[in-house]
């Protein structure tokens, strides 16, 4: 974060300031006193289960010069009504000030999976065009946006932000406090669609990130999804489009390399490039067409970011992270998180990776709504007819997978009976994936194959 007096903290936020008006803040600003550095401002956000002001004894002792607090507590500090509101308040304050100097650019990307792979690309490829800050993990809510707006420095050249919704207005609040000078948008699925309703809420939705573009912005719009692809109506930027139709396309096919690693031909500005992406699957392969979109619209020669992409392995933990155990059979944990579209993905790259010897640890897709069960049901169908040994349903929430899965599924009810099921078979040369929505936490199942 730029400095930042107290006295400023509480003109941005409508605060006041108990103690020293004039003390900097130079530090990052924190939700979590663990992760406290010296010189950081601590937000104290009242939880459901865990109130942060509790923690601010615990951030001064780590190096904490001052809390964002709704009331009176130790050390420097601002009391603000809302701390989660002040804090967007700060962070939009404050790129506006990064922005006066000008040379920064927003990338906000949206859509109902892949948003995190695409960000560690783009995070990955304009690196090595300039200073990037980008979200640590899935830092892309209220909460996420602007903490990871207030890293962003004087220097920084690029600022990649993930967008995430659960409801119509969300990122359009989110834009507010970051307008994108580029937004994404990747897909629209059926992540969330409990909460959204239908596919046509979520891509009302997801559009906001398009509308909130200026005449100078630019939207990065997937073309092989018509719901995306509308999008184009909606905004008053530039529109570049990605996909098989795009104006970054695809040419022929995506083929994998021995280690399940996507190589396909990208068509730039009428030339042609061979393009590889060191990660796991076949859908990496328009995850990279979004990123090289996104780099031409920010100024990255089309060669130097293709050349970039080649090296950009797996950065956020349990998305596809490839492992091996001292038997010689391999671990795919991609345990962060799970809807229809991202489970299809991940089959189907184990299918690819491990013919006939692919092993599929699946746990509850969280938020599907009332399509729930069939959905569950239609993931199991799918392992089966991609030709997987065995599927193994873990929890009473997956048992439909095991269901539509036929002969070669098996519902478990735990993580433990999960392990013990899959130890008992696995040998050198199989692989399993493991995978669901994040509050099963399955990655307990591989963390333990691992240690076995």
């Amino acid at each position: 974060m730029i400095a930042t007096t107290l006295a400023e903290l509480a003109d941005a936020t409508s605060g006041r300031v108990v103690g020293d008006d004039a003390l900097v803040v130079e530090g990052p600003a924190v939700v979590d006193s663990r992760r406290v550095t010296p010189g950081s401002l601590f937000v104290a956000v009242p939880g459901e289960h865990v109130d942060g002001h509790d923690f601010v004894d615990a951030a001064l002792e780590a190096g904490a010069v001052a809390t964002l607090a709704t009331r009176a507590v130790p050390g420097p500090h601002v009391i603000v009504e809302d701390p989660v509101e002040a804090l967007g308040r700060l962070a939009q304050a404050r790129l506006a000030v990064l922005r006066e100097h000008g040379g920064l650019d927003v990338v906000a990307i949206t859509g109902s999976q892949g948003k995190t792979s695409v960000k560690d690309l783009v995070a990955h490829v304009l690196a090595t065009h300039g200073p990037t800050v980008a979200p640590e993990g899935s830092f892309n809510n209220e909460l996420g946006v602007p903490l990871t707006v207030l890293r962003a420095g004087a220097d920084t050249r690029h600022l990649v932000l993930e967008m995430g919704a659960r409801g119509i207005g969300h990122i359009a609040h989110l834009c507010r406090i970051a307008p994108p000078d580029v937004a994404v948008a990747l897909n629209v699925g059926s992540a969330h669609a409990g909460e959204f309703g239908s596919l046509e809420r979520t891509a009302q939705a997801k559009g906001e990130i398009v509308e909130a573009l200026g005449e100078d912005g630019t939207a990065v719009l997937n073309a092989d999804d018509h719901r995306v692809a509308a999008m184009a109506s909606r905004t008053r930027g530039r529109v570049l489009t990605f996909g098989r139709a795009g104006d970054v396309r695809l040419v022929g096919d995506v083929t994998l390399d021995d280690a399940g690693h996507p190589h396909f031909t990208a068509e730039l500005d009428g030339t042609a490039y061979d393009v590889t992406v060191p990660q796991l699957g076949r859908h990496h392969a328009m995850n990279a067409l979004a990123t090289l979109a996104i780099a031409t619209s920010v100024g990255v020669p089309d060669a130097d970011a293709v050349r970039v992409l080649a090296t950009a392995g797996a950065h956020s933990p349990m998305r596809m992270e490839r492992h091996e155990t001292a038997s010689g059979a391999v671990v795919v944990n991609d345990a962060y998180n799970a809807n229809p579209e991202s489970m299809a993905a991940a089959l189907q790259a184990l299918a690819e990776l491990a013919p006939g010897r692919g092993v599929a640890v699946l746990g509850e897709m969280l938020e599907l709504g009332e399509d729930s069960d069939a959905a569950h049901e239609r993931v199991g169908a799918l392992a089966a007819s991609l030709g997987l040994a065995r599927v193994v349903a873990v929890g009473d929430g997956a048992a439909a997978i095991a269901r539509g899965a036929g002969t070669i599924g098996t519902a478990v009810p735990d993580v433990d009976a999960a392990v013990e099921t899959v130890a008992a078979s696995l040998g050198a040369g199989d692989v399993v994936l493991v995978k669901a929505s994040r509050g099963v936490r399955l990655e307990r199942v591989a963390d333990a194959l691992l240690r076995a």
